[in-house]
């Protein structure tokens, strides 16, 4: 191959990031991202200084499963239309646009609490944002796979999750410079106002010709149709929800047989340890001692940037070593950094330090979700893309999500044992109890990436290969 050929590949490859429908996707990204640290992290921050219980912080990440359980509620985006929306807009562009406007009031409605008063308004306000998140990404996710050919969706990817870091600096560092600087009341109400980038880039955004339900075995609808001894109206309800939600399931488990249990748990457990020690680890900087200007600075800002660059290697090693044995390097990465978070706790309220820890975390993490969606999207089949899609990106995040409502228990307990922290404390001085129970607790979730490790090495030495695909 010449090199004016070599030239004119990478020129035509970098051309697809300047044209319209990517960089509408861009900003969609963005507006899928913005929400997610402000029902997590940014929100954890803002109920430690308020002085909640870090078991109460604990339990409140549990608003998050939103984003673990919406292959419940996929079907119905992908085949309910909205009234007057739909036909100004088409159906994934509605969905879009709705789910923005109930984030957007949510936000508002966050920013006008106050978590020292009253818990409960903040908790009613994070749930319904969580949920317009969670359907806004679906509606996303759909709308980015009818809008490209297949050749494109790496650009459309690439650019989507560009769009999402950015807007977790925004979220992250954003939110809590304007929390120190003004209040976090303005910090929630800003983030609102951003919303309306979403908003702008999904009215903006081409109307694409939409997928219909694909093709499946009447016969097949009709035997359950039959077990359901419905007809009439009823019958075609049942047809409906058999196409809709049964089909993309049984369609799964038929290729992959009893090996798709073992695929769904792999999945649920690669990322166990970021999710269970990522609730606890905004509580644990404040406890240290860091202001929240070096948290937003350092792990909010910087922080992003190594997780892109984690990312962006991690797309680099998959595709020289294959799927599986990136998938096992990122596992042990995930799980092993997280004893990084011992050793800090050891330094304290040391920048440089909380640097080197965000570094290698941050970076372990890019990586390890690269791998992750690289092998999810393997498994998809293309006729039911969006509902699986949606039920493995529930599944990976649904476990971790579970045990890390318990996190703040966790922490308290090991707390308040003397038999875990008072070695600790004698080995450094400036460890109180309440931080010395930190470093057992991350070392308990370091070794919940055990598991995964385990499935990804049995994966790799059997090589499940799914069947044909079956007549739903």
């Amino acid at each position: 191959m010449s090199a004016m050929t070599r030239a004119r590949g990478w020129a035509s490859s970098l051309a697809v990031y300047l044209e319209y429908r990517t960089i509408i996707m861009l900003l969609l990204g963005f507006a899928a991202g913005l929400p997610f640290l402000l029902v997590f992290s940014t929100l954890s921050a803002w109920l430690r200084e308020a002085g909640v219980s870090r078991t109460d912080i604990g339990l409140m990440s549990y608003v998050g499963l939103a984003y673990t359980i919406k292959f419940l509620w996929a079907p119905v985006i992908d085949h309910i239309r909205l009234p007057l929306l739909d036909r100004l807009l088409g159906k994934r562009r509605a969905w879009m646009v709705l789910a923005q406007l109930v984030a957007a009031t949510a936000l508002l409605g966050l920013s006008l609490q106050d978590p020292a008063q009253s818990l409960m308004p903040v908790v009613i306000f994070a749930l319904i944002l969580a949920f317009a998140s969670a359907t806004q990404d679906i509606a996303v996710d759909a709308w980015r796979i009818e809008a490209a050919p297949d050749e494109k969706q790496g650009a459309m990817a690439a650019t989507y999750q560009l769009g999402y870091r950015v807007a977790l600096i925004a979220s992250g560092a954003g939110a809590l410079f304007i929390a120190e600087g003004v209040s976090w009341s303005a910090a929630y109400f800003t983030m609102a106002l951003l919303m309306g980038v979403g908003l702008g880039a999904a009215l903006l955004a081409p109307r694409v010709a939409e997928a219909e339900a694909p093709a499946i075995g009447e016969e097949t609808v009709e035997r359950f149709v039959h077990r359901m001894h419905a007809d009439g109206r009823m019958a075609r309800v049942t047809g409906w929800v058999y196409r809709a939600i049964v089909a993309p399931f049984v369609d799964f488990f038929g290729r992959y047989g009893w090996w798709s249990l073992v695929l769904l748990a792999l999945i649920g457990l690669y990322r166990v340890p970021d999710f269970v020690m990522g609730v606890m680890a905004n509580p644990l900087y404040i406890d240290l001692g860091f202001e929240l200007s070096t948290i937003a600075t350092i792990v909010k800002f910087y922080g992003i940037w190594m997780t892109i660059a984690g990312a962006l290697v991690g797309g680099i090693v998959t595709a020289k070593i294959g799927v599986l044995r990136a998938l096992l390097l990122g596992a042990v990465a995930a799980a092993g950094t997280n004893l990084v978070f011992v050793w800090l706790v050891f330094r304290g309220a040391d920048a440089a330090a909380l640097t080197v820890t965000i570094s290698v975390e941050n970076f372990s993490g890019g990586f390890a979700g690269t791998c992750l969606i690289a092998y999810m999207s393997s498994l998809v089949n293309h006729n039911f893309a969006a509902t699986q899609y949606a039920l493995f990106s529930s599944a990976f995040a649904l476990p971790g999500k579970l045990i890390g409502g318990q996190s703040g228990v966790m922490v308290d307990g090991f707390s308040a044992s003397e038999a875990f922290t008072r070695p600790f404390m004698e080995m450094a001085g400036h460890l109180t109890a309440q931080t010395a129970g930190y470093i057992p607790f991350f070392a308990t979730t370091a070794i919940m990436g055990l598991p995964a490790i385990v499935l990804i090495l049995i994966v790799m030495a059997f090589q499940p290969r799914p069947a044909p695909a079956v007549q739903t």
